[in-house]
């Protein structure tokens, strides 16, 4: 871990039934909404919202199971989980990991309450009834 990434805050957070947890480097490079089909399945949710953080700040244990998914894009994206209790906790993608960045299911940090998303992406994708607020970045793919 860098001295950087070690110095500052530490954020923690895990899956439901506590099987997996990690810490990682705060505040995230990017908070997001993402509204693509594939999210609003695995979510079971209209949308998913994630941090990218330093996948060199991020210390994790506990097993996970990942599912080998595509983009809506076609790219390649690594959705781990919590092969317990079933909770998505990670993203990866090789765009992300080649900027050294990993995303973290918000739902799962033990403090979400103070996110704040900058960009919502594939908006086309998004259900009619979700407001997204004025002033932040709205991308119609990704």
């Amino acid at each position: 871990m860098t001295d950087e990434a070690s110095a500052g805050e530490r954020r923690t957070g895990g899956c439901l039934c506590g099987a997996v947890r990690y810490e990682t480097a705060w505040p995230p490079l990017l908070t997001g909404v993402c509204h693509c089909r594939h999210c609003q399945r695995q979510a079971g949710s209209a949308l998913s919202v994630l941090v990218a953080v330093p996948f060199a700040a991020l210390e994790r244990s506990g097993e996970l199971t990942t599912y080998e998914d595509g983009s809506e894009a076609g790219r390649a994206v690594y959705r781990k989980f919590c092969p317990k209790c079933g909770s998505p906790v990670f993203t990866e993608t090789p765009d992300g990991m080649a900027q050294g960045m990993i995303f973290i299911k918000a739902g799962t940090l033990d403090e979400p309450k103070d996110l704040k998303p900058t960009v919502h992406f594939w908006t086309s994708s998004a259900q009619d009834w979700v407001v997204i607020p004025e002033g932040v970045a709205k991308l119609e793919k990704q």
